[in-house]
């Protein structure tokens, strides 16, 4: 009644791919690493050597070579860059827990709350962070 299926089905895993796969260790080490990276750009360019070093030695580690640093001044103020600080060793904490890298996590939740206070520090007297 029916004729059988002759050609192979989409669902089928194509196993034998041509191209290199990640497990998801590596893909997390990648994201990680990559998040590090520009906490350290951010950290470098606020001038916080010490913070920087302690990225940078993470970021040695998930890449297995020293990262390049540079102080690239975006000429942006402050505030401006404790924040995308905060927000970037947010984002580094979320991966290094989801991978169970207890190092980063710590180094990265002390880089949040280093740049909560910072921000803490500028706002002005009577005002809430954030309020509108």
């Amino acid at each position: 009644m029916y004729e059988p299926i002759r050609s192979p089905s989409v669902h089928t895993p194509a196993d034998d791919a041509d191209f290199p796969h990640r497990s998801r260790e590596e893909e997390l080490d990648i994201q990680l690493a990559g998040h590090l990276a520009a906490l350290l750009a951010v950290t470098d360019e606020l001038g916080l050597g010490t913070a920087g070093d302690r990225i940078a030695e993470q970021v040695a580690r998930l890449r297995g070579a020293p990262p390049a640093r540079h102080a690239g001044l975006t000429a942006a103020a402050p505030a401006d860059l404790h924040r995308r600080a905060h927000a970037l060793a947010g984002r580094a904490l979320l991966v290094a827990a989801s991978r169970a890298d207890t190092t980063a996590a710590i180094l990265s939740a002390e880089r949040m709350d280093a740049h909560a206070a910072a921000l803490a520090d500028a706002a002005p007297s009577g005002r809430l962070v954030g309020a509108h």
